[in-house]
């Protein structure tokens, strides 16, 4: 094979940024020239591209209006099953009345809340301590360090006024998704307003932020991974394959922060509160769900409704999301409802892009409760007009919301204050955990939970005659997987004649309400049997003269190329303006498959589902006898899942595949664009491998594997890393149709040739 150019991989790097380096060394002249011509348009009136669109035409003449949208078909689809699952949660709601319906529902709200969330982990020595302390003329800074868990070190800050009573109320702080933390000018001004007026604050850095950095480039003192909503997702994917979330971890935070509390004598333990805004407003609404010491919240700038906020922006980061949390009939109001009737103050603006509608309607449901359980008074919802930030009325009806709920009467008006300064803000020494400490991390901690996890499914794998039936259960369970019913007869768009074969160019219904667009390589001299290819960039990637399916269709094989829902003329739709860079992988958008995650599905099981119908389309043409599945790269595991589900695919090739869910949760810098094919909470329950394991004796090449970073895998690992397979093709006496080879690979064609044998 001939390498490519460095000049020419940057180029294709930049042009196309799925892709890492890593991914464009070793692939064939003709494929880089392909890929190249993406870039370019032809000299011609079309491009190669526009060639082989089916939906999107040259020009508005022969495009489909009907599909305008298609880029953004999965999101629709799966926010559409939010919406029913919502819908369904609403009518529930609106039929209680009586305090005891509320109380049944709060008690139910707990289980549930607990479930997705996961179980804490222990409470264990805080050891705190006072690192410095910063004097003011009329209230103090004590800067401190706790351990929320052993060696996960949380920075924060406790403003304690000068004259104050001998027990005095005490606010939490939380801030909003700002790189600083709660060292931010706006942020200080509320934090020292309510010391002014007499309150204790207690401000702690969320992570990812401030001084608990997770992802800190020690050179340059930034994040590798971007923003601190990057930091949360990031790490958010890796947790969530554990069945963990990083709201966990969060709310875990605020919990151990309120232990803290409660261990210094100047503070009232019946008298805490809690506030924040934005991503200070979901921990705030969170801490307040979940610990009951809190006596009055108020989140700011966050609670809308679900409903509301799929229709509008979309799901947020990583920790405004709980695993399957819509599907377990969850929402905004329910973060309210479950403390009622204790004080709450929702904190809105009118021009916030957290829809104040939902604000307005969650308000409305919330206050339902408080009058059911006598205390309507004890909730409100102010709003002013704005944008996404802080204003002067609603900052003073925070303070006289607390004033009123901590029994801390004065004055609400706000006051012009002087902020701290960089250095009299800073807790630890260098300015970030990571160099003054060390210590855990999210991802270390993650990976400690997922080794657990690891070990009894290794222990599982031991009896495969009980294992695998178990692995098929759970998989098509947690991957959200619906087996196609009826297939909708396909719609024929166009042809193009090719020497040697034809493409003929077709879409049909997916599992929503979208189109599947394909390619299908006819054969002059057709062999009897059909290819399902997928390809992490669509149909269309493999498909010009010279590529890998010409190839195949040469050697007579008939070959349907999708655009699986997301990629292609399908995607990647308005979600894909929030990206993820990290190191010297490209970009990706994790808010689809955050979608996915919080009603209970997954990008890789509706795409299974979708590769599994047309499977069967493939196999009605004329004269097919036989169908396989080649699947490239991160699409690899979504063929898996189709294979294992359904034997209808007698042969899979997986090419470049990455080795294992298993992978990126022991990789720190993972490449990010695997994580749309994986499948949140799998890992208690199965792993790639295991899926592989169940296609036996059914052939199997998995060619030129790579590790999470997609890297190369040592034999070690390789050997390790697919054990269950190979025992599960020994034990069906089946080891000469399993081919599994490492990365990179010197010999595709040959391993191919072999495979279609």
């Amino acid at each position: 094979m001939i390498k490519i150019d460095g000049v020419l991989i940057a180029f294709l790097r930049a042009s196309f940024p799925m892709h890492s380096r890593s991914q464009f060394q070793g692939r064939t002249l003709k494929t880089v020239i392909l890929l190249f011509s993406f870039a370019f348009c032809c000299s011609g009136p079309l491009s190669a591209q526009d060639e082989l669109n089916v939906i999107r035409g040259e020009s508005s003449n022969n495009s489909w209006i009907q599909f305008t949208d298609a880029p953004n078909a999965l999101y629709h689809h799966l926010a559409g099953q939010a919406f029913e699952m919502l819908d369904k949660r609403a009518s529930a709601v609106s039929e209680l009345e009586t305090v005891s319906d509320w109380k049944r529902r709060r008690q139910s709200v707990r289980e549930r809340l607990e479930q997705v969330v996961g179980p804490f982990p222990p409470k264990t020595p805080l050891n705190a301590r006072v690192v410095r302390t910063i004097q003011k003329n009329d209230y103090k800074v004590e800067h401190v360090i706790f351990e929320s868990q052993p060696e996960f070190y949380v920075t924060s800050s406790l403003f304690l006024p000068r004259n104050r009573p001998e027990e005095a109320p005490a606010v939490i702080y939380l801030s909003g998704h700002t790189p600083d933390g709660y060292r931010d000018e706006t942020y200080q001004h509320k934090i020292i307003n309510l010391v002014k007026k007499g309150f204790i604050v207690f401000a702690i850095d969320p992570l990812g932020q401030g001084e608990r950095m997770q992802y800190l480039d020690p050179e340059t003192g930034e994040s590798v991974v971007g923003s601190a909503t990057r930091e949360h997702s990031y790490a958010g994917a890796q947790a969530f394959l554990t069945g963990n979330s990083l709201a966990r971890y969060m709310i875990w935070d605020g919990i151990r922060a309120v232990d803290y509390l409660l261990t210094r004598d100047e503070v009232d333990s019946n008298r805490i509160g809690v506030t924040g805004r934005s991503g200070g407003g979901t921990q705030s609404a969170y801490l307040a769900a979940f610990d009951e010491r809190i006596h009055a919240a108020a989140p700011e700038a966050y609670i809308t409704s679900f409903k509301r906020l799929l229709q509008s922006i979309g799901p947020q980061d990583a920790e405004q999301n709980f695993y399957h949390g819509i599907a377990s009939g969850l929402d905004h109001a329910d973060l309210l409802e479950v403390r009622a009737p204790k004080p709450a103050l929702v904190i809105t603006t009118t021009e916030d892009f957290f829809s104040i509608q939902g604000a307005r309607e969650t308000a409305r449901e919330v206050s339902k409760a408080y009058k059911a359980y006598g205390k309507p008074e004890n909730f409100n919802m102010v709003e002013d007009g704005g944008g996404h930030g802080s204003t002067r009325n609603n900052r003073e009806a925070m303070y006289a919301f607390f004033q009123e709920h901590l029994d801390n009467p004065g004055d609400p008006s706000d006051q012009e204050v002087t902020v701290l300064n960089e250095e009299e803000i800073r807790v630890t020494r260098t300015g970030q955990v990571a160099t003054s400490f060390g210590g855990e991390n999210v991802f270390s901690l993650n990976r400690k939970q997922a080794r657990e996890k690891i070990s009894k499914l290794r222990e599982s794998r031991q009896n495969l005659g009980v294992h695998l039936p178990a692995v098929l259960a759970s998989a098509k369970d947690l991957a959200g997987y619906q087996p196609p019913a009826a297939v909708d007869n396909p719609v024929f768009t166009g042809r193009i004649p090719r020497d040697g074969y034809v493409i003929e160019k077709y879409f049909v219904k997916g599992e929503g309400a979208y189109p599947v667009p394909y390619l299908l390589l006819k054969p002059d001299h057709p062999n009897g049997r059909g290819i399902l290819y997928l390809h992490p960039d669509g149909k269309a990637a493999e498909a010009s003269v010279g590529g890998e399916m010409e190839w195949l269709a040469e050697k007579g094989f008939t070959v349907l190329a999708p655009d699986l829902v997301g990629t292609g003329e399908t995607g990647p739709g308005a979600l894909a303006n929030y990206m993820t860079q990290v190191k010297n992988f490209g970009a990706t958008s994790f808010d689809d498959w955050t979608a996915a995650v919080l009603v209970g599905r997954s990008i890789a099981g509706v795409q299974a589902a979708d590769a599994v119908r047309l499977t069967g389309l493939l196999a009605q043409q004329s004269g097919i006898q036989a169908v396989y599945g080649v699947a490239r790269q991160e699409v690899a595991p979504v063929l898996l899942h189709a294979a294992a589900f359904e034997s209808v695919i007698e042969r899979v090739a997986l090419i470049e595949p990455y080795a294992s869910y298993e992978g990126i949760t022991q990789t720190e810098f993972y490449n990010p664009v695997f994580h749309s094919s994986t499948v949140a909470g799998s890992l208690p329950a199965y792993d790639l491998p295991d899926l592989a394991a169940t296609l036996a004796p059914r052939k199997l090449l998995m060619a030129g594997m790579t590790d999470a970073a997609g890297g190369s895998l040592s034999k070690q690992h390789l050997d390790e890393g697919m054990a269950v397979v190979r025992a599960a093709y020994d034990k069906q006496k089946a080891l000469g149709r399993l081919t599994i080879t490492g990365h990179p690979e010197t010999d595709l064609q040959g391993l191919l040739e072999d495979w279609i044998k």
